[in-house]
Formats: structure tokens, C-alpha cells, sequence
């Protein structure tokens, strides 16, 4: 494919800070949405597992059509399809800041985030491609460190923006990316990116099974608590995905023009990157949303208190980031990633031990802890499984790495979930029967604090309040204890490593966030 002349200075740092512009709402949206969450249910009036889904929708919709928007981004044109990206997202968002206050409000903000993740991966690594095509091949790499760096860098506000909108209302953290998004387009536009396109085959049979796969497995284990383990239903989602991902997997490898190359999965430091990836994504974006109902209800923050919250994981995330990637530099990935899975897993572990002192006095160190391992693996595993995979593009890699790290953040808030369910109702009904209550009404009273999340629903007597947050923070204890379990099996899976620097160097590629794109061949 011929690469368009590189546009005059000023044009393609126009095209940097618009595609900046367009990615940064996917990045935000993250973290933003976890801190509004509680008051979302509230006004709404959505069951616990629907607001779980207000989160999970977006990453599974997400991982589910990443590899499919990249391939739609070669075939159909980067800036065509990063403007098409950007106009849904910005749509998406405005509808569901007009989600109605009646029986269909579940329905339509839980749709509206699936289409906001989709539109993100069809932006995602189209907005990467276009910033590619705008530059030199000898600046390339200080556009991508500013790209990432940046991007991955504005994960941190959302838990600040969120906690001031949300003041306001919980609806201007969807209309806020209305306006950033006319200015990306705005600032595309003014750029003058030349047009680019590869004559290739899309292959739809692969993105129907791959959305088909992760929806169902992650369906069953959404609605465990409400369907029932005993229920055939749960299994037949659960079990009938992941045979579909399987049939994925062999239809991919006998396709001429997979959306996924599985070929790729012979490198052994690929495969182990993923591994790690899938088992750390479990933790890294469900904390987001666990942590700020816990603070919200547990604790009793309000939205910017519960923002500052989570904040403090990233005063861990943000430097042990940087000597992650300077590690990955000077000796690879198998040294920050074996070590960050360790700390990660011993920080998870002291924080849900401390989760039921209900003050963050007693756990931030913990908190400091679990973000330094997260941030000292993420980069460098993410980096050097795409620098790893010889022979392939950078776009093929990175979707992989993508759809892994979404679909496994969609998985930890789904089975996470249905701990968080589980336990608490369970606990609740034993404290409020040891009160006295009886069973009868103790087991009403759980169903109807577990359905709100965690919300008891009216004025209550203050020894019972006392039981349902701290039977919550319990709750909550074994979700965090349930990520180091994973971080555990993450540090296990580090130690098969190969090491030495890839192939193709260890300067970064996808660096430290939570979510970065596809680069085109």
C-alpha cells in the first residue's frame, strides 16, 4: 500500500491532538462511569446486575468488535472510519444522558453503552492509523510516545471528573464527550489527512462467532445470581460460549483472511504475555467500579470523595508505570512482569484484608501497592507481545491483545459480580437473624439490599445500617481477594516466561493505560 506524503507540520499535529481528542473519551469512560455508577442505579432505579452491565456492556461490546473495527479501518479507510467512530460515540453518549426515568431506562442506557463500545473500537484503531499516516516513519516513534503517554495519562481524571459532574448530575458524564468530540472532528477536518485504504476481504463469519462467544460466556455468568447456578440456562450460556470461541479459534485458522491470525499464538512470549494481560485485566478495570460503590456505600463518600478514592490507586500506577517501561527497556518484559504480577497480587490481598475497617486511612498503602503492581506489568507485557509477534502487523497483535485485555475486563466484572451478590446476601441474612430478625424477613430485606447494590431501600435502624455496610465491605473483601487469586495466577503464568528483549526491541509500542488501539500494517 503507498503511504500519502507526510502533511506539513502544523496539519499533523492537528491530526495528533484530534485523534488524542477522540481517544481520550474512551480512556475516560474507563473510570468516569465506575464513580457515577451508584447514583446512575439510584436515580434509574436499576437492578444490581443491571448496573453492572452499565459497565460491562461497553467493555464487551468493546472486545467483542475491536479486531473487527481495525479491519473495517484498512478496508473502508482510517479517516473515514475515525470520523464514523467519533460521530457514534458522540451519539451513544448523548443518549445515554437522556436515558428516561421509566421501565425502559435498563434497557436503553445498557444498549446505548454497547453501541458507545462499539463506535470506540471502530475509532480506537482508526484514530491510531490516521495518526501513523500523518507522520514521517522518522517521527513516528515521539508521536506514538506522546500519544500513549498522554492518553493513557488522562485515565487518572476520571475519577476526578467524575466525582464533579456527578455533582451536578450523573448525566453530564456522557454529554461531555458531545463536545470533544465536535472539536476532534473539527480539528480532523482542518488536518487534511489523506485518505488510505487496503483492498481485503472482511471476514464477517469471524466477527459474528467472536461476538457470539464472549456475549454468551459472559451473559451466564452476569445473570449466575439471578438465573440460578442450578438454573440449565446459566450453563448453557456459559459453556455454549466458550464452545463458540473455541469454533472461532478453528474457523480463524482455516480462514484465508482471518479476523485474528492464530498463527501468532505460536510464540511462546506472546502467549504468556496474553495470559498475563487476561488474568491482570480481571483486576485492573472491575476494581474501578467495586471500589467506588464500596466507598460510596460502605464508607459513605460522596461521588468526589469516592473520585479521590480511587485516585490513590493511581499514585501507584503512575511511577511504578514509568519503571515498568524503563525495565522493559534495559532487560525486557520478563523481569517487571513477573515482579508487578507479585506486588499486584500482595497489594489486592492487603487491601481486602483491610476493607472492613471502613476508613482509608487503614487501607491506602494497600490501595499505593496494588496500582505500583498493575502499573509496573501492564506496559511492558502489553508492549512486548506486540513486539514479539514476528511477521505479523502491529494491527493484527494489537487487536489481540485488545479483544484479550476487554473481554477479560468484561469476565472479572461479571464473575466478580456474582461473588460481590453471593456473599453479600448471604452474610446480611446471617447478621440480621443473629439481630434478631426473622429469617423470613431477614432473607426480604438481603434480596432487596442486593438488588439496589448495596442500598437498603428507606430508613432502616442504625444496627441494621451497620450490618448491611459492613456485610457489603465483607463482600467487597472477597472481590479483592478474588483479584489477588488472579494476580496469583498471573505471577505463576510470569514465571514461564522466555525473556531477553523481543525481536523487535523494547522501545514501547502500546504503553502504560488501560486501553490502547490498533496500529495498521
Amino acid at each position: 500500500m503507498s503511504q500519502p506524503d507526510a502533511p506539513a507540520a502544523r496539519s499533523k499535529n492537528i491530526a495528533l491532538i484530534a485523534m488524542l481528542l477522540a481517544v481520550a473519551m474512551t480512556f475516560i469512560d474507563q473510570t468516569i462511569v465506575a464513580i457515577a455508577s451508584p447514583n446512575i442505579q439510584s436515580e434509574l432505579s436499576l437492578s444490581a446486575e443491571g448496573s453492572r452491565w452499565v459497565i460491562n456492556a461497553y467493555l464487551l461490546a468493546l472486545a467483542a468488535t475491536f479486531a473487527f473495527g481495525g479491519r473495517l479501518a484498512d478496508v473502508l479507510g482510517h479517516r473515514r472510519m475515525a470520523t464514523i467512530g467519533i460521530i457514534g460515540f458522540a451519539a451513544s453518549s448523548l443518549l445515554c444522558g437522556l436515558t428516561p426515568k421509566n421501565g425502559a431506562a435498563e434497557a436503553w442506557i445498557i444498549i446505548f453503552r454497547a453501541l458507545q463500545g462499539v463506535s470506540g473500537a471502530i475509532m480506537i484503531p482508526a484514530a491510531l492509523a490516521v495518526v501513523i499516516s500523518a507522520f514521517p516513519v522518522r517521527e513516528r516513534g515521539r508521536a506514538m510516545a506522546i500519544f500513549f503517554g498522554v492518553s493513557g495519562g488522562l485515565t487518572a481524571i476520571g475519577p476526578i471528573a467524575g466525582g464533579f459532574l456527578t455533582q451536578w448530575t450523573w448525566r453530564a458524564i456522557f454529554w461531555i464527550n458531545v463536545p470533544i468530540a465536535v472539536l476532534a472532528l473539527i480539528l480532523l477536518a482542518v488536518a487534511h489527512i489523506a485518505p488510505t485504504r487496503r483492498r481485503e476481504r472482511i471476514d464477517y463469519i469471524g466477527a459474528l462467532l467472536a461476538a457470539a462467544g464472549m456475549g454468551l460466556s459472559v451473559l451466564g455468568f452476569e445473570q449466575a445470581p439471578v438465573w440460578g447456578w442450578d438454573n440449565p440456562g446459566t450453563w448453557l450460556c456459559i459453556v455454549g460460549g466458550l464452545a463458540v470461541i473455541v469454533i472461532f479459534v478453528v474457523v480463524e485458522a482455516r480462514t484465508s483472511s482471518p479476523l485474528i491470525k492464530v498463527r501468532i499464538f505460536r510464540d511462546r512470549a506472546f502467549v504468556v504475555d496474553n495470559a498475563v494481560l487476561f488474568l491482570a485485566m480481571i483486576a485492573f478495570v472491575p476494581v474501578f467500579f467495586f471500589a467506588s460503590v464500596y466507598a460510596q456505600f460502605s464508607l459513605g463518600f460522596d461521588a468526589n470523595e469516592a473520585g479521590l478514592y480511587l485516585l490513590v490507586f493511581f499514585a501507584g500506577f503512575a511511577p511504578a508505570a514509568q519503571v515498568g517501561g524503563r525495565l522493559l527497556d534495559k532487560r525486557g518484559a520478563r523481569l517487571p512482569v513477573i515482579a508487578g504480577s507479585a506486588v499486584a497480587a500482595i497489594g489486592f490481598a492487603l487491601w481486602a484484608w483491610k476493607i472492613t475497617d471502613l476508613s482509608l486511612g487503614a487501607q491506602w498503602p494497600y490501595i499505593v501497592i496494588a496500582g505500583a503492581g498493575i502499573g509496573l506489568l501492564l506496559g511492558p507485557a502489553s508492549t512486548d507481545a506486540v513486539n514479539r509477534a514476528i511477521g505479523a502487523s502491529y494491527g493484527e497483535v494489537t487487536g489481540i491483545t485488545q479483544t484479550v485485555r476487554n473481554y477479560a475486563s468484561a469476565f472479572g466484572v461479571a464473575v466478580l459480580g456474582t461473588v460481590l451478590s453471593t456473599v453479600f446476601a448471604h452474610r446480611l441474612v446471617s447478621s440480621l437473624v443473629g439481630l434478631g430478625m426473622p429469617r423470613s424477613q431477614a432473607q426480604s430485606l438481603a434480596d432487596s439490599a442486593g438488588a439496589q447494590g448495596g442500598g437498603s431501600g428507606g430508613a432502616i435502624p442504625a444496627a441494621v445500617a451497620d450490618a448491611v455496610r459492613h456485610d457489603f465491605a465483607v463482600a467487597t473483601g472477597w472481590v479483592l481477594g478474588g483479584m489477588a487469586i488472579a494476580l496469583g495466577l498471573s505471577f505463576l503464568v510470569s514465571l514461564a516466561h522466555p525473556g531477553g528483549r523481543s525481536p523487535q526491541g523494547g522501545t514501547a509500542v502500546v504503553a502504560e493505560e488501560p486501553a490502547a488501539a490498533a496500529e495498521p500494517a
